[in-house]
């Protein structure tokens, strides 16, 4: 599956935005990636996490790790591929946290899975805990990577990369035209 054929499967589901969107990261973008319109169609999710796990499967994963709200189904699915479990962290008072009882054991092979990233920040956190409990991470796996790969981590995957043009917000000729700004993520958005 080639970068084109992934921006195809977002284009037919209307999941590549244009506008002016504030992104997780606090950048801003005249494009976002609503992956949740995507992950919605089951035979989509499939074809899109079944390329992350192909690339993971000799990595011996005991266990996949996802940040809410975002990597959650792409967490499970890459799981569901692999044979392996399923867990995710979220945010309480504004820090991620492994909670509801999962566990992440010392010495675990742990892959860590994403929707999209731009700066790689909640994926950092994410690595930090798993770093913490003493698990070791065996990689990244994303749907997309917007950073054209500047969002460095080792053995990242992504199905697809490209580079999307971002802005400091109060460097972003969106906000200088007065176009009102969207923030469709799960943080703060709709």
């Amino acid at each position: 599956m080639t970068d084109t054929d992934t921006l195809e499967v977002f284009r037919s589901s209307e999941a590549l935005l244009e506008g002016h969107f504030r992104l997780t990261s606090g950048l801003h973008s005249a494009n976002y990636f609503q992956c949740a319109k995507v992950l919605q169609y089951p035979a989509h999710a499939e074809l899109l996490c079944r390329h992350i796990a192909d690339h993971f499967r000799a990595f011996d994963v005991s266990a996949v790790i996802a940040p809410a709200l975002g990597g959650i189904v792409v967490g499970q699915e890459v799981a569901r591929l692999l044979g392996v479990r399923s867990m995710f962290t979220e945010r309480k008072e504004q820090i991620m946290q492994l909670r509801r009882g999962f566990e992440v054991r010392r010495g675990e092979r742990i892959l860590v899975c994403e929707d999209v990233i731009t700066t790689g920040g909640s994926v950092r956190e994410v690595i930090e805990i798993v770093n913490n409990f003493g698990g070791v991470v065996a990689g990244v796996g994303v749907i997309v990577d917007r950073s054209g790969g500047t969002a460095q981590f080792e053995n990242l995957f992504a199905a697809m990369t490209m580079q999307v043009v971002t802005y400091k917000p109060d460097e972003c000729p969106l906000c200088a035209d007065g176009i009102p700004v969207v923030r469709p993520g799960s943080r703060t958005g709709t």
